[in-house]
């Protein structure tokens, strides 16, 4: 059934209005298009492409989209490519997180002000897949994700090299003074082998396989390594999909549904995702008009097994975990066990259990059953303090020595009491984690702040920090650490992230010192400063906010309007944006 009322008709073919569709109509015409295409009634599908030399985790999209092209052409739509602004990673400074709202601001106005009537969202690195669904839930439009898929299974020396897990190994080694400049660029490289993202579970796989979850891709999309045939299939198979979705006028307000979402914490929590999605997917849901905070997390998520043994919480990488059934053979074990929602509608126009129906061959070396997972609860423990509001520690990659260390005290199980050393920032924390009159050791709790949304600007991927070298000689490879900002996705540090309100808006991790005392209770999702309340009471009234220098006019426009981590750090907006292209209508002529 041929959708009649295309979006994209009201710019090519109104005969209402002459004048304006001659004006649109022409300049499209002047690189081959034919008007009897542009008036065929066939609708227009956009390809969001994040693909670009400054983003080598999503560049092969650029070939990839020829593919995509001959899968809307196939079902009778019509392609039009256009690019989205690049979020890489590894390249931008001061961290890519600043670009994410920036990124979702450009993709709302492309796909409200252009004549597309569906969406393909190239995804793969870590921010682009939150930026294109928060604008897909804006926009409400028909849109599916297209993932870019990970890079091949690094390998150094004989051994896995995971993304990211090998340069946190690759410190370490540096710091102790076993391998030099040379052997450090060549450890890490060892990692990047191939086209695509992270290798690792880190947040670009986390969040490709979330939108698998949430209905937002084809099924088994998420996690298909970049170089392999599949991709190139399912990117044939996306294209096709899309225009469908279109004459079936299948949004995503009727597959982002709170159930939705609902998946998305638990598959998250199944397979060790990255501490990163508690906010991207708070944001998500924000834009969709569904309240989903950080408790969710706690409620949904933290009683679900570990079921994927891949790094960091593992062993394996990604291209092994697709080899033993990817996504779905997760979430058809997490349906055996009722934990999923299977009655709700996806990209596919049918349901998650329609979908599972199928014979998934899964190794059970890489993807794990209730009765054998790797470890029984592995979700997010949502934390309170006498000095924060919220903030987040991922249980999944609490290690057998880090555990025995600091929460077996058979007295006081999970709960220990350490002294803080204060970072006021990653430049404080490299100038100073060796210092000698800071008096590290194995009791000390490493904060850093500074580091959120408003003062870095962006939120810093900077709180795993690694031990001084006279811990890591003696092997002690992690010190619990707390802070402001954010951790790598690919990071096997236990820390407690995301700390909100951040010291840069006045939250009273500003008046935390060296040398206090602090309780960190698990059992109890505490974390307390262990001051009285009159001392509390005189370092609040002596609190200064840090004076903050904005280096771009985004910087300061970004420090303006971003909210919180726990809030999903999205835009604070005078106005509500929800489904834009039904309530607000067609934006005005353009002459």
């Amino acid at each position: 059934m041929r959708k009649k009322n295309l979006r994209s008709r009201q710019w090519f073919d109104n005969p209402k209005d002459p004048e304006m569709t001659a004006l649109y109509l022409e300049r499209y015409l002047n690189y081959g298009l034919t008007r009897k295409e542009l008036q065929s009634g066939n609708p227009i599908i956009g390809i969001a492409q994040s693909g670009s030399d400054l983003s080598p985790c999503n560049r092969h999209f650029l070939s990839l989209s020829n593919r995509i092209k001959d899968g809307i052409r196939r079902a009778g739509g019509i392609p039009m490519e256009f690019p989205t602004h690049p979020i890489q990673e590894t390249g931008k400074r001061p961290t890519a997180m600043l670009d994410r709202n920036l990124s979702y601001l450009s993709l709302v106005e492309v796909l409200y002000g252009y004549p597309i009537d569906g969406v393909i969202l190239t995804t793969g690195c870590d921010k682009t897949t939150p930026a294109a669904l928060m604008a897909a839930a804006t926009v409400n439009i028909p849109a599916i994700v297209l993932s870019g898929g990970p890079m091949l299974d690094g390998v150094y020396k004989g051994k896995l090299a995971g993304s990211g897990m090998v340069v946190w190994e690759a410190r370490k080694l540096l710091a102790k003074g076993e391998i030099n400049y040379d052997e450090f660029m060549d450890m890490v490289a060892s990692s990047a082998p191939s086209i695509g993202h992270c290798n690792t579970m880190g947040t670009a796989s986390s969040m490709n396989s979330v939108a698998e979850a949430l209905g937002m891709s084809l099924t088994g999309c998420a996690v298909i390594p970049a170089p392999y045939k599949e991709r190139e299939q399912i990117s044939y198979e996306t294209g096709k999909r899309i225009v469908s979705m279109v004459h079936e006028d299948l949004t995503p307000s009727k597959i982002m549904t709170r159930k939705a979402f609902e998946n998305a914490v638990i598959v998250a929590s199944a397979i060790g995702g990255s501490s990163n999605c508690t906010t991207h997917l708070s944001a998500i849901a924000k834009h969709m008009g569904i309240k989903f905070d950080l408790s969710n997390w706690q409620k949904l998520g933290h009683e679900i097994p570990l079921l994927v043994n891949c790094q960091p919480a593992g062993e394996y990488l990604m291209e092994s975990f697709y080899r033993a059934g990817g996504v779905p053979a997760v979430m058809q074990e997490l349906i055996k066990h009722k934990k999923i929602h299977t009655n709700i509608m996806t990209v596919s126009g049918k349901t998650v259990g329609i979908n599972l129906k199928r014979k998934i061959e899964t190794d059970n070396k890489v993807i794990k059953t209730f009765k054998d997972c790797l470890t029984e609860k592995a979700g997010f423990l949502v934390m309170k303090s006498n000095f924060f509001d919220s903030a987040i520690m991922k249980t999944s990659v609490i290690s057998k020595d880090f555990r025995e260390r600091y929460l077996s005290n058979p007295k006081h199980p999970n709960a220990f009491v350490g002294k803080a050393v204060v970072f006021e920032g990653p430049e404080d924390y490299h100038k100073n984690i060796n210092n000698k009159k800071l008096n590290i050791d194995e009791n000390s709790i490493l904060i850093i702040r500074g580091c959120g949304p408003v003062g870095y600007p962006g939120a810093a991927e900077v709180v795993n920090m690694q031990p001084p070298a006279h811990l890591l000689k003696k092997g002690i490879n992690a010190l619990p650490t707390l802070g402001d900002g954010r951790q790598s996705g690919t990071s096997e540090s236990p820390s407690i992230l995301h700390v909100s309100p951040e010291s840069a808006v006045g939250g009273d991790l500003l008046i935390v010192k060296t040398g206090d005392e602090m309780k960190i209770d698990l059992n109890k999702r505490r974390v307390d400063l262990l001051i009285s309340q009159s001392e509390f009471k005189k370092r609040r009234k002596k609190k200064k906010l840090p004076k903050l220098e904005n280096q771009t006019p985004w910087q300061e426009i970004f420090r303006d309007t971003v909210g919180q981590l726990d809030d999903g750090a999205c835009i604070k907006s005078k106005g509500v944006y929800l489904d834009i292209t039904n309530k607000k209508g067609l934006p005005r002529n353009s002459h």
